[in-house]
């Protein structure tokens, strides 16, 4: 469930959740028995064959969307759902340029490192058409909190960057990689209008933030009440299980039916049959009113914990999906980079597991499974107050 054991038997709260991704716990009995049944009747057949698990799948993830995503396309990973995302945007429009968020994460194949935004994940290769928006960071942004005076800057890129029409937009409700940023209010509303203005299409990247993960809601970008054109998801997904999957409407499905599209595992029925064992038991076990009640609890116990620690410049995130950034100046905002590997390492040593984020390594990424207890919670916090108080 939440807790990890090394080789002497030795237990370790994970706090991470192998990168967002084991949301309804390790080795969660329901997910591992349909993982083992499927795989008794059927391993593989591809898509080219019919099969319940991948039709049982794509009706309940589209049932979990509004309007008209109804059309799924499986993947194996999030980097996949994007590539993927990122093309049909582009043949839908007839046009190639995408626009993406500075300090954004999107994947590591050629299209997907072109929309992430950060130089720590992009090799030295060509990366055509994608135009870097500046990102609203609600601590470090230029504009605070107010969303919409960050989006006149994506209007700009429009009219001095393109020819006038782009392929759309795709961002993260809460960067993940890069460092737990909620975006700021009333930012995508705004974002959303300008793209559709300019015949884009409207990408959202829930493979960290969806499946119930930020508690309020099943997916990141209803947070910001707007509708996406397409809507991407990996991690969460198959529990740790190689899955992703991208939902869009059957107009724009459409596209990839001028050639021939395919994808070998996509759908492969273990993995789907492990997608679906993975809504059963979020919805069983009612992992995302647990991750607004447990993650609520946590994010004060965080905040108190940034008023008795100078080190902690700003605490952030919804759900079970939190950050905590830590500097050595308020003022200037400085990364403790060093002092945030300092505490990785004596956190792990107590037996707690949290991740590194963020563009200068100075952000704890707080991404537990969903089973995660107020109990947990308290021994997570008190860990890292006691961690901090050696510093």
């Amino acid at each position: 469930m939440q807790y990890l054991f090394d080789e002497n038997g030795r237990r370790y709260l994970d706090a991470f959740g192998g990168i967002a991704t084991v949301c309804c716990g390790h080795c969660h009995p329901h997910v591992v028995d349909a993982i083992v049944n499927q795989t008794k009747r059927l391993q593989h057949s591809t898509i080219l064959y019919l099969n319940h698990a991948i039709a049982d799948l794509a009706e309940a993830l589209a049932n979990k969307l509004s309007g008209n995503l109804k059309v799924v396309f499986f993947t194996n990973s999030g980097t996949e759902a994007n590539e993927l995302a990122i093309m049909m945007a582009r043949l839908y429009t007839g046009c190639h340029d995408i626009i993406s968020l500075r300090n954004a994460y999107h994947g590591n194949a050629a299209g997907t490192m072109g929309a992430t935004a950060q130089s720590n994940w992009k090799f030295n290769v060509i990366q055509s058409g994608v135009h870097h928006a500046i990102n609203p960071d609600p601590y470090r942004g230029v504009f605070g909190s107010e969303g919409e005076k960050y989006a006149k800057d994506i209007q700009d890129l429009i009219q001095f960057g393109t020819s006038g029409n782009i392929a759309g937009f795709i961002s993260e409700a809460i960067q993940g990689v890069g460092g737990i940023i909620e975006l700021a209010p009333g930012y995508l509303p705004a974002a959303y209008n300008i793209i559709k203005k300019a015949g884009g299409l409207c990408i959202a990247d829930e493979v960290q933030g969806g499946f119930g993960r930020t508690g309020s809601h099943f997916w990141g970008f209803e947070n910001h009440g707007v509708v996406p054109d397409i809507v991407t998801m990996a991690k969460g997904i198959g529990n740790g299980i190689p899955l992703g999957a991208v939902i869009t409407t059957p107009e724009i499905a459409e596209v990839l039916t001028r050639r021939n599209y395919f994808n070998t595992f996509g759908g492969n029925p273990v993995c789907t049959a492990a997608g679906l064992a993975v809504l059963n038991v979020i919805e069983k076990e009612k992992l995302q009113d647990n991750a607004f009640v447990v993650g609520s609890y946590l994010k004060e116990r965080l905040i108190a914990l940034k008023d008795k620690h100078d080190l902690i410049g700003d605490v952030r995130g919804r759900g079970l999906m939190l950050g905590v950034e830590l500097v050595t100046d308020h003022e200037l905002k400085t990364p403790a980079k060093l002092e945030t590997l300092h505490l990785l390492d004596q956190m792990k040593e107590i037996g707690v597991l949290v991740g590194k984020g963020g563009f200068y390594g100075n952000v704890f990424r707080i991404t537990p499974p969903l089973c995660f207890t107020t109990e947990d919670a308290d021994f997570l916090v008190d860990v890292m107050d006691y961690a901090m108080s050696k510093m």
